[in-house]
């Protein structure tokens, strides 16, 4: 096939973006497809000769993307008119975050008519946005930790919202913005005098902060491909938190896979997974990220419709745990959406 990979962009996300995109060039390119690779917030190519974009991988810290966002949308819609997408069979989309992951490339794509891999505009709009997708989790009854949402223009004196967190749910407190990735402006606080500086942090990201209860526990993961989930993945991050630095930088994190767990209880966090995903409209693949509670229960967090797939990534570990090897599970992704876009034209 003929594929062009999307990556870079203009979210937090971006180094990751371009680190996942490199991978996924070069596992195609193995599988015999014609390859071509694309920064959509720069409008560069990766020569066929020349392997990264990124020659000093990702950073313990998200990168300063503001003046980038700025310009954001133009350089999505530039990059789609610039090069001639519709000569591709299929656009592998690496974008994650931002405008990559929330349905805005999705639509440009869909108004195109170019088939483009994961999940469609609604599905990512959903899972990007974590209160909206919760809304859904609670009414299709999966079990997912008490929250609320306070926009930041609306900020209110931190005293009132450490009452409301006291009333609602408790300490500690995992404050995070709403509409972000790879645990970017993450803090859990333990402490009320600490709240208000992870709120300081959140703000950077979102405007709508998430404050969700925390849940003690084992942190988890589903990967799912087309509509099978994958095994199971327990990660123990060295900081206690899986956030940015743990995710990406190798030794931070160590990963059980597949993770200890009763069959039962296998069965069950694979179900829920699958159950997040479909309830989102989710297609193609993706991961869902789970807190197993002391309480023998499982927490869904987030669906991530776009997950890493850089070395330490979750859902390529998961494939692999199954005989799938990284070329083949690129290729079949990209065969997914081929496919899920020939059946809409039917």
């Amino acid at each position: 096939m003929k594929i062009i990979v999307l990556m870079g962009g203009t979210s937090e996300e971006r180094d990751v973006s371009i680190v996942s995109g490199e991978s996924i060039v070069q596992g195609l390119r193995e599988k015999g497809h014609q390859v071509l690779a694309i920064d959509t917030a720069k409008g560069y190519k990766l020569p066929e000769n020349q392997k990264k974009f990124l020659s000093e991988g990702i950073k313990t810290e998200p990168p300063d993307v503001k003046a980038l966002q700025h310009e954001g949308k133009r350089l999505a819609l530039k990059t789609i008119e610039s090069f001639n997408l519709s000569e591709a069979d299929v656009v592998f989309l690496a974008l994650h975050g931002g405008q990559g992951e929330d349905g805005t490339i999705q639509a440009l794509l869909e108004l195109s008519g170019i088939p483009y891999t994961g999940s469609g505009v609604l599905a990512s709009a959903l899972a990007m946005n974590k209160a909206m997708s919760k809304k859904v989790f609670e009414r299709e009854g999966i079990l997912t930790p008490q929250w609320f949402t306070l926009e930041s223009s609306n900020y209110m004196d931190i005293s009132l919202i450490i009452d409301k967190v006291k009333k609602t749910v408790n300490f500690p407190v995992a404050v995070k913005p709403n509409e972000q990735g790879s645990s970017v402006g993450l803090t859990v606080v333990e402490e009320e005098k600490n709240l208000g500086k992870a709120i300081e942090e959140a703000k950077m990201y979102s405007e709508k902060i998430l404050f969700e209860k925390y849940i003690p526990g084992r942190e988890l993961t589903v990967g799912i491909l087309g509509d099978i989930p994958l095994p199971v993945i327990e990660i123990v991050p060295e900081h206690g938190i899986y956030d940015y630095e743990c995710k990406y930088t190798k030794g931070k994190s160590q990963y059980v896979c597949p993770a200890e767990l009763s069959n039962e209880k296998t069965i069950e966090i694979q179900e829920t997974g699958l159950r997040a995903f479909k309830a989102l409209g989710c297609e193609g693949f993706a991961r869902v990220d789970f807190r197993y509670g002391i309480d023998d229960k499982f927490y869904c967090l987030e669906v991530n419709t776009i997950p890493g797939m850089t070395a330490t990534s979750l859902v390529p570990k998961a494939a692999r745990a199954l005989g799938i090897e990284f070329p083949e599970l690129v290729e079949r992704i990209a065969k997914l959406a081929v496919r899920k876009f020939k059946g809409s034209k039917v």
